[in-house]
């Protein structure tokens, strides 16, 4: 009953600061939240710790946001887990089924759907195609990944830390990456396609 009690003192008071619930008994804020002008948050969003959202942003259905700083002009979710140590910089978006933890996400740049960012520092203007993961732990120790602006990764890529990938250079899809990639160059990791013509199966 006390922590019922609690939830509506935060939800009143942030609907009386103008932020914009679809339905505000869904969501659950801690006591440390803090936010600024124009948010609008979507049904079942919980915060925990200390969360401080700027202005500008939405916050789509089911996402859970812990410890964490969030920019202006930013779009999380649906489906987002934010953990802590996480910084998205303004005008980035983290979309559904993406998983960030102490990670820096820079001005612009976006993570769609489907990816894990770990330990990473990612530039300006960068775009992580679906099903990107950041390999930071090799079983003892986690490592750091570095991506540098106007990189483009392409879908479902492992880039296994500690690595840095150069300005302005691009990752083919499925490719593994485990050595730094400099800048404006492409990188690929892709085994040859193998095609048997009229190939039939074995009684």
């Amino acid at each position: 009953m006390k922590q019922e009690l609690i939830q509506k003192k935060l939800r009143n008071k942030f609907l009386k600061q103008g932020v914009k619930m679809l339905s505000p008994d869904t969501i659950f804020f801690s006591s440390k939240t803090k936010i600024g002008k124009n948010v609008s948050i979507e049904p079942y969003v919980v915060f925990v710790g200390n969360v401080v959202l700027k202005n500008n942003i939405t916050i789509k259905s089911f996402s859970h946001l812990e410890d964490v700083k969030i920019e202006n002009n930013v779009t999380i979710g649906p489906y987002a887990r934010l953990r802590p140590g996480t910084i998205l910089g303004a005008g980035a978006k983290v979309g559904n089924f993406v998983e960030v933890k102490k990670s820096k996400i820079g001005k612009n740049s976006k993570v769609n759907h489907l990816s894990y960012v770990g330990d990473s520092d990612i530039g300006k203007s960068v775009n992580i195609g679906a099903g990107t993961i950041t390999c930071n732990y090799d079983g003892i120790k986690k490592s750091k990944t570095f991506i540098k602006d106007k990189v483009f990764i392409g879908s479902n890529t492992s880039l296994v830390a500690p690595v840095t990938i150069g300005e302005k250079s691009v990752v083919g899809a499925g490719s593994v990456i485990t050595r730094k990639v400099n800048k404006k160059s492409l990188a690929l990791t892709r085994a040859k396609q193998v095609e048997i013509k009229n190939y039939k199966t074995k009684k």
